[in-house]
């Protein structure tokens, strides 16, 4: 690796001849393979954007020119170009290089990014603060055409194009965002790079050009620009961009490093926006990869010439793939579930449904926000059933939504939501910390939490036939456990119910989801040691089981509420203010246990739930601490 072991920095690729940038790409790809393959993490974006990625290094002038990144699936080999190749082995480990793009990790990561969508705008908002102070610098966002299909990336177009500031787009159009694209843009993308009269001849512009001499070179020049422009006033969707106010360039082979050279050098000197349309192929470099983009977007780690897996997982199965499958055994049994994603059908495992009822099923792309208005517009009519099923930190994006189309309606729409809790490796972006509070501030919103993968069908099950109102289920990123029989087997529950599991009389733990196991756990310990703990699964957050709490705090002057999600304005918050309301004839004290209100880094799932002491040794401690008399009260944790 002679030339990559050369690049500490951008500017050390600036001093490469053109003829070694080829070679930089290839080592730059070897290595991005070599480390994902022992690692694992994102895979085939970073592959597909490599010349792109080596080529925009080379020509603008960065850090001082800005490079904003659309999330950071696709930052990999970026983070190997600008100093961190190092440290490429520690990506998404605790305390390693973040898996996205980070402000505080480096200069060259002008703006962060996990959610898809963003770069347009914050390129725009960059180059509005650039020309208010008077400064020169370019400024390039990189999107994919699976973002470009979001409402964001279109209202960030118009709003460019109408403002006539100097600003480059560059589409990297490779056919997949996560999944497979889909809508009319991707479908609009694909006719202008495989229309037969387009190429044909924008082809033979080229060679005219080419051959044509002097002034007749001028005068073919001209005849040439007319006819390409009337022919992709037909077929080429720069024309939606120019009517937008962008100045459209392409499409440009994203693989021919010196076309990208000589395109990014020569935008430069143009004003106002530029769009540059790069046509790629997700995965190039790795043979696996460019058959399957789907399936390598993200790899575990992996054997690099043959591509099996080296840790085989022969455990339980994720929460994910038993919601996929107890879907598809409920839409077996009713044929009014409809099941809704935002670009995600084998994050959220409803591709096993989309296999199974494929007239029923709708990957709206990267578009949370309608994803539920049009959900919201299914349940209007009898008879249908919509089934929302989204990551919670990307539901965040459709808040508005649930509340005025969903919520204010009171329709029935269910929101699966996984990922919730903590994450992982994927880190701050991709935590599910803020969909209690989010979803329990909702009027008419049913809450849940399942304890494991049963309980978790039976509440899907549950919200499926309740009729008063949305209804929301969470899980984590995480394995069931234990397992999981098939839908019809697993007994009913009664909603807005908990359930007592332990009996004590010492203590109390209000336990909630993922928590329930950690409370039992720590029951047993404290048992050994003679401190006896009620155990109580509260499944339902939102409404709540008035009759077992008044039930609990009628027995326990010492409360501890459980919870993998935002302790701030959170379940613990909200059972602080019911149990000030009841009146049980002595004082009540509660702590409440959730994630910190701090953003929690990346790393790995166990490492950060015992690091924001949401595992059974702190409840433990927290247990001994407000027997010996050290706690707070509900009031004074109101206040």
């Amino acid at each position: 690796m002679t030339l990559l072991n050369s690049i500490k920095s951008p500017g050390d690729i600036r001093l490469l001849s053109r003829d070694q940038l080829g070679g930089l790409v290839d080592e730059a790809r070897d290595r991005h393979i070599d480390v994902i393959s022992k690692i694992g993490g994102h895979f085939g974006a970073s592959l597909g954007v490599a010349e792109i990625t080596v080529a925009l290094h080379y020509t603008f002038d960065t850090p001082r020119d800005k490079l904003i990144w659309d999330t950071g699936h696709q930052c990999y080999i970026h983070k190997i170009l600008t100093g961190r190749n190092d440290r490429l082995s520690t990506i998404r480990q605790k305390d390693g290089l973040a898996p996205f793009l980070r402000r505080d990790e480096s200069e060259y990561d002008h703006f962060g990014a996990g959610h898809a969508a963003t770069s347009i705008s914050a390129a725009l908002g960059t180059a509005i603060a650039r020309d208010l102070k008077g400064d020169d610098f370019n400024v390039v966002a990189i999107i994919g055409d699976g973002a470009m299909g979001s409402g964001l990336a279109y209202e960030a177009l118009n709003n460019a194009g109408h403002t006539d500031r100097n600003l480059i787009v560059v589409l990297n159009d490779n056919n997949h965002s996560i999944a497979p694209n889909v809508g009319a843009l991707n479908k609009y993308l694909t006719e202008v790079i495989t229309h037969p009269l387009y190429n044909k001849i924008r082809d033979e512009v080229k060679d005219l050009l080419a051959k044509g001499p002097g002034g007749v070179k001028g005068l073919l020049r001209q005849m040439a620009g007319r006819a390409e422009d009337s022919v992709k006033g037909f077929f080429v969707p720069g024309m939606l961009f120019q009517k937008l106010g962008f100045r459209y360039i392409g499409p440009v082979d994203g693989h021919d490093i010196d076309a990208l050279v000589d395109v990014f050098s020569a935008v430069q000197s143009l004003d106002g926006p530029i769009l540059i349309h790069a046509v790629t192929q997700k995965g190039k470099g790795f043979y696996l990869a460019e058959e399957d983009a789907y399936k390598w977007h993200a790899a575990s780690p992996f054997n690099k010439i043959s591509g099996e897996a080296k840790n085989k997982s022969s455990g339980l199965p994720r929460y994910q793939k038993v919601f996929g499958r107890g879907l598809k055994e409920l839409g077996e049994i009713d044929d009014r579930i409809v099941a809704i994603t935002a670009g995600m059908p084998d994050g959220t495992s409803t591709d096993i449904f989309e296999q199974a009822f494929p007239d029923r099923y709708f990957d709206v792309g990267i578009a949370e926000a309608h994803a539920v208005t049009a959900a919201a517009g299914m349940a209007t009519q009898k008879g249908i059933r919509p089934v929302v099923c989204i990551y919670s930190t990307f539901l965040q994006r459709a808040f508005d939504s649930i509340v005025h189309d969903v919520a204010l309606q009171n329709l029935p729409v269910v929101f699966c939501m996984d990922r919730a809790g903590i994450a992982g490796p994927d880190g701050p972006t991709h935590h599910g910390a803020f969909d209690i509070p989010y979803m329990m501030t909702i009027p008419e919103m049913t809450v849940t939490a399942p304890k494991d993968g049963a309980e978790m069908l039976a509440l899907v099950r549950l919200g499926i036939d309740y009729e008063d109102g949305p209804f929301s289920i969470r899980w984590p990123r995480d394995s069931v456990p234990a397992e999981v029989p098939h839908v019809n087997d697993i007994p009913e529950i009664d909603y807005g119910t908990w359930e007592i599991l332990y009996r004590g009389s010492d203590i109390a733990f209000l336990a909630t989801g993922t928590m329930v196991a950690e409370a039992l756990k720590a029951a047993d310990i404290l048992a050994v040691e003679g401190i006896r703990a009620t155990v109580v699964n509260c499944r339902f957050l939102k409404p709540h089981d008035g009759e077992i709490l008044q039930e609990v705090v009628s027995r326990h002057q010492n409360v501890i509420t459980l919870e993998e999600g935002a302790v701030l304005n959170g379940f613990g918050a909200y059972i602080v203010r019911e149990i000030n309301c009841l009146d049980v004839g002595h004082q009540v004290y509660v702590s409440c246990l959730g994630i910190p209100d701090r953003f929690v880094e990346h790393g790995a799932r166990d490492v950060l739930l015992r690091e924001a002491g949401l595992d059974s040794e702190k409840i433990i401690a927290e247990t001994k601490i407000m027997l010996g008399g050290i706690a707070y009260s509900p009031s004074a944790e109101t206040a």
